[in-house]
This record gives structure tokens, C-alpha cells and sequence, in this order.
């Protein structure tokens, strides 16, 4: 194994890093790869923010093994970050200060399911799509649905949510344990099976949407969910954007427990389109949905829904319970993302992540348009607006700072007026490097100075993932 040069690191001199990979090789073996390729691969997640590889990458396949790296990198004052499948897209796996990555994907396998409880045991390098394969015979799912078949040591790490979110909550609501280990190598275990607990302070939810700045995840327990006895899926199309959005409010307001109501505008429809050939769909704002429960009561689900869009001027209400064809519809919507990337070819896509109170939403996006239009950007719109979260995907050139100028503009503004209306800078993708100063002015300076304190308490040589959510 040749030992690479140190990236500018603030703490990575040679020496330094000969010692950690000397001790760290007699650990892991071939296991610990400083490959240029692998370094690259893992030097970011898919973001607009430039690449920074780490110094080497450790492929752990046990908490064990996680343990005995933090004791070295800690008693090294060497930077550790956490990886999962390298789906985030705030910039969280980063390694801007050099260091090791943990790979944790070989950290795949469900450990316990108890069909008596509905909850599960699963190493942090299970993806949601494996997860949900294993529990396909069980009666339960886990519905927690990003989109990306990102892990679930990721997923729990980013507080990450999704299109079920609207019904059936994000991570933090469906994490009910985990184990952590903390900098300095020390396994930690926190929760339970129990339904609900007042033992002391809420560790579990203290490390879940913490990025892997307080300790590396390596196991997650998980509430799950029995698989609903009828799930069919609908799409409304409107000619305005605002119609689109009254309907999500009225839906929500009138209590309908509807699964998943996702928002696509006119230029993402186009995009979706084009990407998954959705033959006999318009390039209009649209509104994709799903409803679970009885056959009954996804009727009377279905029928509320198609009488509140039909009264905000909603055409060409579809719905279909077929597997097959809700499996397409949904796959596009999780597809939108890279279908924005297909139609500016060589450009990033900059993901943003407002979330605000539903009774804002409609203003909050109807704004957002206008201010794509004045911009001069090219940035579909899509998102899980059932819960009043939505996404801006902003197509840029790096090398083009009059792009770059913009679109930065924009993003602020963004910002600025979700937190105006109730809002928050990130509804699911977290804090990373991208939106450290946001949630500054977000939380204010009192809850930022306990963030760092919890910080320094827990990682006191600020060895895990140094310089995100809020950085010393």
C-alpha cells in the first residue's frame, strides 16, 4: 500500500499520517485502500460542492472494527468521516479537513426482525430497497422513501425523510435505537424495543440528523409498518401552479391520511417525461399521489382527493392500483433528479430543501417561481409538499461565475423567505457544509452555542466529520 500525499489538511502532516495508516493497515489489512480511484469515489456525495478526497479509506465490517479506527484517529487528533452509499447532497461527506472514511456499506445485513413488535435490528450499511426486500415475506415495511437507495445508517445520520413522510414520518420519528460509537472509541447503545421510554436524556434522537459529528452509526433499530391491506396511486394534472398547491393545503387541512402527495411543476413534468417516457402525461404542473389502508377506505381516500382537485380546476384525474404501473409512476418521481441532470448536460444539480408550515406553502412556492423566472436559471421544482417541504434543483457550471453568482443569490433568497414564513433551511437533507450558516440565523447564536458545547463534549479533539453542521 504506497502512502499518498497528504491534502492540505490543517492537521495532516506525513508523519502524521504515516502513523495512522501504519496502525490502521495492521487493523483492516487490504481493507484500508489509499487508491486514488477509491479516495475519489468517496470525496463527495451527489452535490454541486467540489470533491475532497480523504486521506484513505477504511472498509469496516463491524462495530468493532469502527471502535478500534476512532481509538487511532482520536489518539491521532486524525478526522474521521462516516459513509454510507455517498447519496447526501449537502456536502456532508465531504472530507475538507483530509482524514479517514469509513465505509461502512459491508455493514449490510438485518440482524434481528420482530414480527411480534414491528421493529428491526440492521447494521448501518443496509439500503432501504434491501431492507424492505427482507421484510417482503414479514407483513411489515419500513416506508421511509428518499428516493436514493441510500443507507440506513445515512439516512438516520441525515434525519433524512421522503415521499411517505406525510403519513408515516422521517427518521427521527422512526429510529427508536441505535449504536453509536463515539470519538474516542467507546460503543454506545441508546434506546430500545420499547414503545416509549423516559430513561433519561433522548440520546437516540440527539444523534440521529447529527451527521456523523457526534459518533459513527453502526446499527439502527427501526419501528416498522404492517403492509396495508389496498395501495393505489393517482396523478392530477393543473394549468397553474397555484391550483396544484390549494388542493396539497385543503387535502392536508381536511385530514385525509393520505400516504404520499408529491408536487412536480410544468418544467420538471417536462423533464420526467422525457427521462421515463410517461407517454399520455403533459408537461403541466402535477400532482402525484398514494393512498393505503382498506379497500374502502382508499376510496373514500381517492374520492376526496379527486373532488378537491377537480374544484381547483385539476384535469385528467387518474388512479390506478395495479403494481406495476404505481411501481413506474413512483421510479419517475424518484427519477426527477437525474432527469433535471439530462436536460443541461455537464452541469451539477444544486438540490435545495425549504420546508415551510403548509398554510405558507402555496405563497412560499408561487414566490420560488417567480424567482426562478427573474433569475434566469433553469430549476424544476418537485417535493413532498404534503409535509411543506419542497426542492429547487438548480442547474450550474461550476467554471461559470456569473452562474454560480445567481444561483447563489437565489438560494439565499430561498432561504430567507422559508425562515420569514415559519420555515427551515433544510426539511430532510441536513446541515452539511451547505447550510451551516443558515441554520445560524435560523436557531440563533444561544441554541448554536449548546450545539457546540453538546460538540466539544462528545468529540472534544473535533476528530468526526470537522467543519459541518456547526463547526468549532
Amino acid at each position: 500500500m504506497s502512502t499518498p500525499t497528504p491534502l492540505a489538511g490543517d492537521r495532516n502532516n506525513a508523519a502524521r499520517l504515516d502513523a495512522v495508516l501504519s496502525e490502521l493497515s495492521s487493523i483492516l489489512g487490504d481493507r484500508l485502500s489509499t487508491a486514488l480511484a477509491v479516495r475519489d469515489q468517496h470525496s463527495q456525495g451527489e452535490d454541486h460542492f467540489r470533491p475532497a478526497p480523504p486521506d484513505a479509506v477504511a472498509f469496516a465490517e463491524t462495530t468493532e472494527e469502527v471502535a478500534a479506527i476512532l481509538k487511532v484517529c482520536n489518539s491521532h487528533e486524525f478526522p474521521v468521516i462516516a459513509w454510507g452509499t455517498g447519496t447526501s447532497l449537502e456536502g456532508n461527506v465531504q472530507a475538507i479537513h483530509g482524514g479517514i472514511t469509513i465505509d461502512l456499506s459491508n455493514m449490510n445485513k438485518v440482524l434481528e426482525v420482530n414480527a411480534a413488535d414491528g421493529d428491526c435490528l440492521v447494521q448501518a450499511g443496509v439500503t432501504r430497497k434491501a431492507v424492505n426486500e427482507h421484510l417482503r415475506d414479514t407483513g411489515y415495511f419500513f416506508p421511509v422513501d428518499p428516493g436514493a437507495d441510500a443507507s440506513l445508517g445515512g439516512m438516520a445520520a441525515t434525519g433524512a425523510s421522503g415521499t411517505n413522510a406525510v403519513r408515516y414520518g422521517t427518521m427521527k420519528e422512526n429510529v427508536i435505537g441505535l449504536t453509536v460509537v463515539l470519538a474516542d472509541g467507546t460503543i454506545m447503545k441508546t434506546g430500545g424495543r420499547a414503545r416509549k421510554t423516559s430513561a433519561g436524556y433522548d440520546l437516540t434522537h440527539l444523534i440521529v440528523g447529527s451527521e456523523g459529528t457526534l459518533g459513527v452509526i453502526t446499527e439502527v433499530r427501526l419501528r416498522l409498518f404492517g403492509v396495508p391491506e389496498k395501495i393505489a396511486a393517482a396523478i392530477c394534472q393543473f394549468d397553474d401552479l397555484a391550483s396544484a398547491v390549494e388542493t396539497v393545503q385543503q387535502t392536508i387541512q381536511m385530514g385525509v391520511p393520505i400516504a404520499r402527495m408529491e408536487l412536480l411543476d410544468d418544467v420538471q413534468m417536462q423533464a420526467c417525461i422525457d427521462f421515463s417516457k410517461l407517454d399520455g402525461l403533459k408537461a403541466a404542473h402535477t400532482l402525484f399521489f398514494e393512498f393505503h389502508g382498506t379497500e374502502a377506505g382508499v376510496a373514500e381516500q381517492a374520492d376526496i382527493v379527486q373532488m378537491l382537485a377537480s374544484e381547483n380546476n385539476g384535469g385528467g384525474f387518474q388512479w390506478t392500483a395495479k403494481a406495476e404501473e404505481r411501481s413506474k409512476l413512483w421510479q419517475a418521481r424518484h427519477d426527477a433528479y437525474y432527469a433535471a441532470l439530462a436536460q443541461a448536460p455537464g452541469k451539477k444539480g444544486w438540490s435545495t430543501d425549504v420546508a415551510v408550515p403548509i398554510s405558507n406553502l402555496a405563497e412560499c412556492v408561487m414566490s420560488t417561481k417567480r424567482d426562478i423566472g427573474e433569475s434566469g436559471l433553469y430549476s424544476p421544482i418537485c417535493g413532498h409538499v404534503g409535509d411543506g417541504n419542497f426542492h429547487c434543483c438548480i442547474m450550474v457550471d461550476l467554471d461559470d461565475d456569473d452562474e454560480m453568482s445567481r444561483a447563489t443569490a437565489f438560494n439565499d433568497r430561498l432561504v430567507d423567505r422559508a425562515l420569514a414564513m415559519g420555515g427551515t433551511c433544510t426539511g430532510e437533507h441536513g446541515v452539511g457544509m451547505g447550510k451551516i450558516e443558515f441554520v445560524a440565523k435560523e436557531l440563533g447564536p444561544e441554541a448554536i452555542n449548546t450545539m457546540q458545547a453538546i460538540k466539544v463534549a462528545l468529540d472534544p479533539k473535533n476528530i468526526l466529520n470537522p467543519g459541518k453542521v456547526a463547526p468549532l
